[in-house]
C-alpha cells in the first residue's frame, strides 16, 4: 500500500501537482499540513528532487516544529536538508550571511517591541515631542504598516507629502531607522525588509538563493501581508514552483498588515495557476460545519468553497442568552463542571474571547469553582523583567552597539550610575555619531561627567569587556554562570529574601535550562544562535500540555483546535465591535465574520456560543443584541443544552433584543437628543435620504439602521452618523 493511498482524491491531486504555481485552498480542519508533507515526500521519492532544492515556509514556530517533525518521520535520511522554517527565521538565516552588503554587522541584534519602544522614546524626549499630541504606538504602528508595505522612510514621506501629522511621523521613521543602523540591530519587520532590499539590490545574492530553492511551499498565504508577498515572488521568480496554502475565510490579521488580496489574486499574479480546493474536513462534527458555513457564507470577498465531513453529525450547537456577563460567566462555568463530570478533561475545552478584557470575569467564576485555567497571551515568559535583563547583558556581550541592551543593565543591579550621566554620554555618543558602548570608553573626554561618575563607568565597561573575554573561550551556560556572578545579579535577588526574589531565581533557572536545551539541539551552538531563537520565540508557541481550561482570544487561537469550545460575547457591539458595524463599507465586518467563523471551527465535538442581555462595557452598562453572526445562523441549526436557558433564539425573521425600543419614543445620547424617531426620514451627507428602521443600545450611544432610498439599509452610531431629520 503506498503512502499517498491514505489521501483523499482533492489531497492526492495537490499532492501529485508539482510543477508550475499551484494555488491549494484548503478549508478548516482540511488537513493542510498531511499534504505538503506528503507533496515533500513526493518531490524526493518519486520526483527524484534533492531535498536542499525545497522550501517550507510558515508563519509560527509551533507549525514549523509540527511540519519538521512529520517531514523527519516521513522522509527519514536526508529531511534535515529540507528547509523547514518560519518567515522570520528564513530571512535571520539569510541575512546573518549576507547583511553586510547593506552595511550592518552580521552579528546584528533582534530588537523585540519593548527594545523599539524605548528607541522611540528616547527619539521623543530629544526632539522634544509631546506624547498626547503624536502617541508613540501611534507612530510605532504607522513605521511598522509601512514596512510591511515595503515603504522606506523617503517613500513614505513622498506618499504623505502635505499632511502635517504623517510628514512628522516620516520623519521619526528615519530618525528610528537611523538609530537601528547606529544600534547594528533590526526589528521583527526588517526582518523581511532588508531581506527583500538585499535581494533588489544584490541580485547575485537573489540568485544564488533561486538556485537553492527550486520548490517552494507557503502555508498561511492568506496571512502574508505585502512584504512578505515581494520576498516570495522574488525568490520563486526563476522557477516558478511555488505552492501557496492558505484559505481566505480564515485572514484575520489585517491589523498586522495581512493583506487577503494575496491569496484572491495569485491566479492573477500567475495566470498559469493551478487551483485546488481542499474542502473535506477531518476535525469538526457536522453541525458544527454547517454553522460555520451558514456564516461565512454572508461573507462576498471570498473564494466560494464549503465545508463538508464524514465525521458524526455530532451534538447542536448550543445558544444561551443570559441577563448579564456575569450570569454568562457562571453558567459557562457549570457548564464546564458538567462536562468534566461526564469525563472530558480540563485541558480539552477553550474559552474564546473577541478581547483580552472579556477573560477577568471568566477567570473570576472559573476560580469560585476551584477549575484550573491558564490565560493565553499574557506576560511571556522572555517579557519577564529578570530574563530581559540577563538576556540584555548576554546581547550586550554579542554585539557592543546595542545600545538599548547596554542602558538596559548599565545600572542594574545598581551601580549609582544615575539617568544624568546615562543621558551625559548619550548626548556625547550622538554628537559624535558614536555607538553607546564606544561612548564609555572615552568617560575622560565627557567633562560632564564628575570623577565619581566616571570610576563607576569605567567598572562597568571593565565588566563588560573581561565577559566579552569570557564568550570567546566559554561555553554558553558557563557564561551564563559568569554573567550571573560576576554582575551581582543573584546575590542581589538572594539578598532580598523575597518572595517576588526567588520567584525571579526560579524563572532566572529556567532560562538556564533553555539555553541548556538549546545547546544540546543546535548543531553548532553560538551566543548569536541562541538570542535568535529566543527572539523569535511567540507566546502560542509556548503553551503547555497541563490540564487547564485554555482562555484566549480567537486570533490567538488560530491554528489550534479543541474539543469543546464556548464563545461568550456573542452581541452586536462586542462580536462584531462597534467599529466594524459603524465603519462604512463591508471590509471590517467581513473580517469580524471571519474571525467568528475561525472561532466555530477551532471546535472539534461540542459548541457553546452565549450572550448577555446586559454587559458592563467601559464603565457603563451597555444592552446590546443578539450577534448578527448568530442571526445568520438558521434556528434550526442551534438547540438547547441545558433546560435552564434564560431566553432561547427566535425565529430568524423576528431577530431583536429584549431592549427593543418602541415606535416614537425619544432617545437620548451622552452628546444631547436625537432629533429623529422610528419611521422619521432622515438626511446623510454621503448616503442621502432615507427612513430611520431601527435606534438600539449600544452603551452610552445609538446604533441606526437607515433604509436609505439610493444604497438600501446601512448601520452607524448616532453620535457620528450626524443624521438631519428632513421636514
Amino acid at each position: 500500500m503506498s503512502i499517498y493511498d491514505s489521501l483523499n482524491p482533492r489531497q492526492k491531486e495537490a499532492c501529485f501537482c508539482t510543477e508550475g504555481p499551484l494555488l491549494l485552498l484548503a478549508g478548516a480542519g482540511a488537513g493542510k499540513t498531511r499534504v505538503l508533507v506528503h507533496r515533500i515526500a513526493y518531490l524526493i521519492e518519486e520526483q527524484g528532487v534533492n531535498p536542499w532544492n525545497i522550501m517550507a515556509i510558515t508563519f509560527t514556530n509551533k507549525a514549523a516544529k509540527e511540519m519538521r517533525e512529520r517531514v523527519d518521520d516521513m522522509i527519514g535520511y536526508g529531511s534535515d536538508s529540507i528547509w523547514v522554517s518560519t518567515f522570520h527565521s528564513t530571512c535571520v538565516r539569510l541575512l546573518r550571511q549576507n547583511i553586510d552588503l547593506l552595511g550592518f554587522d552580521r552579528n546584528f541584534s533582534i530588537y523585540d517591541t519593548d527594545d523599539s519602544k524605548k528607541v522611540m522614546k528616547e527619539i521623543f524626549r530629544r526632539k522634544q515631542i509631546d506624547p498626547k499630541q503624536l502617541p508613540e504606538r501611534s507612530v510605532m504602528n504607522a513605521i511598522s504598516h509601512a514596512k510591511d508595505r515595503y515603504l522606506t522612510p523617503a517613500e513614505y514621506k513622498r506618499e504623505v507629502h502635505g499632511n502635517f501629522r504623517e510628514e512628522k511621523i516620516a520623519e521619526l521613521y528615519e530618525e528610528y531607522q537611523k538609530q537601528l543602523k547606529n544600534s547594528n540591530a533590526l526589528d521583527f519587520d526588517d526582518l523581511l525588509f532588508k531581506t527583500v532590499e538585499l535581494f533588489e539590490f544584490h541580485p547575485e545574492i537573489l540568485d544564488k538563493w533561486q538556485e537553492r530553492f527550486h520548490y517552494i511551499m507557503v502555508d498561511e498565504y492568506q496571512d502574508t501581508n505585502a512584504v512578505q508577498f515581494l520576498f516570495v515572488k522574488k525568490l520563486a521568480e526563476k522557477y516558478r514552483n511555488l505552492c501557496v496554502v492558505g484559505d481566505d475565510d480564515q485572514s484575520i490579521y489585517k491589523f498586522r498588515g495581512a493583506d487577503i488580496t494575496n491569496i484572491l489574486d495569485f491566479e492573477k499574479v500567475y495566470p498559469e495557476t493551478v487551483t485546488i480546493k481542499l474542502e473535506q474536513n477531518y476535525r469538526s462534527t457536522r453541525n458544527i460545519l454547517d454553522v460555520a458555513n451558514h456564516v461565512i457564507h454572508h461573507n462576498i470577498g471570498r473564494k466560494d468553497k464549503t465545508l463538508w465531513t464524514e465525521n458524526e453529525q455530532g451534538d447542536m450547537v448550543s445558544f444561551d442568552q443570559y441577563e448579564d456577563n456575569y450570569i454568562e460567566a457562571a453558567e459557562i462555568a457549570a457548564s464546564i463542571e458538567e462536562l468534566v463530570a461526564e469525563g472530558a478533561k480540563y485541558k480539552d475545552i477553550a474559552i474564546l474571547n473577541r478581547t483580552n478584557a472579556q477573560s477577568r470575569v471568566f477567570e473570576e467564576k472559573l476560580m469560585i469553582k476551584n477549575i484550573p485555567y491558564r490565560i493565553v497571551g499574557g506576560i511571556n515568559f522572555y517579557a519577564r523583567m529578570e530574563i530581559k535583563d540577563i538576556l540584555a547583558y548576554l546581547k550586550c556581550i554579542n554585539n557592543p552597539q546595542d545600545d538599548q541592551a547596554v542602558k538596559r543593565i548599565i545600572n542594574v543591579p545598581r551601580r549609582g550610575i544615575g539617568q544624568t550621566t546615562i543621558d551625559r554620554i548619550q548626548n556625547y555618543a550622538l554628537e559624535r555619531g558614536l555607538s553607546f558602548m564606544d561612548a564609555l570608553d572615552m568617560t575622560e573626554d565627557i567633562v560632564e561627567l564628575s570623577g565619581a561618575a566616571k570610576k563607576k563607568v569605567d567598572a562597568f565597561a571593565i565588566l563588560i569587556g573581561d565577559l566579552k573575554k569570557e564568550a570567546e573561550t566559554e561555553d554558553l551556560l558557563a557564561l551564563y554562570d559568569r554573567v550571573m556572578e560576576d554582575t551581582g545579579y543573584a546575590e542581589a535577588l538572594l539578598v532580598e529574601q523575597t518572595e517576588e526574589a526567588r520567584e525571579r531565581l526560579e524563572n532566572l533557572s529556567e532560562l538556564k535550562n533553555k539555553i541548556a536545551s538549546y545547546m544540546e539541539e543546535a548543531e553548532h551552538a553560538t551566543l548569536s544562535g541562541l538570542l535568535e531563537e529566543v527572539a523569535l520565540i511567540a507566546d502560542i508557541d509556548s503553551m503547555t500540555g497541563e490540564d487547564a481550561v485554555v482562555i484566549m482570544t480567537i486570533h490567538s487561537a488560530k491554528g489550534l483546535e479543541f474539543p469543546f469550545v464556548f464563545m461568550g460575547g456573542m452581541e452586536d457591539g462586542v462580536f462584531p465591535g462597534y467599529r466594524s458595524i459603524s465603519t462604512e463599507g463591508e471590509e471590517e465586518l467581513e473580517e469580524e465574520r471571519r474571525l467568528c467563523y475561525v472561532g466555530i471551527t477551532r471546535a472539534k465535538k461540542r459548541l457553546f456560543l452565549s450572550a448577555a442581555k446586559r454587559r458592563m462595557m467601559q464603565g457603563q452598562v451597555s444592552y446590546n443584541r443578539v450577534s448578527r453572526f448568530v442571526r445568520e445562523i438558521p434556528p434550526t441549526l442551534l438547540g438547547a443544552v441545558k433546560e435552564k436557558i434564560i431566553e432561547t433564539v427566535p425565529p430568524a425573521h423576528s431577530y431583536h433584543s429584549v431592549e427593543r425600543q418602541s415606535p416614537k419614543q425619544s432617545f437620548s445620547t451622552s452628546a444631547g437628543p436625537l432629533i429623529y424617531e422610528l419611521g422619521d426620514r432622515v438626511w446623510h451627507i454621503k448616503f442621502g435620504v432615507g427612513t430611520v428602521q431601527e435606534i438600539l443600545p449600544a452603551g452610552a450611544d445609538y446604533e441606526v439602521a437607515v433604509d436609505f432610498d439610493k444604497c438600501g439599509v446601512k448601520r452607524m452610531f448616532a453620535s457620528f452618523a450626524k443624521l438631519k431629520k428632513e421636514d
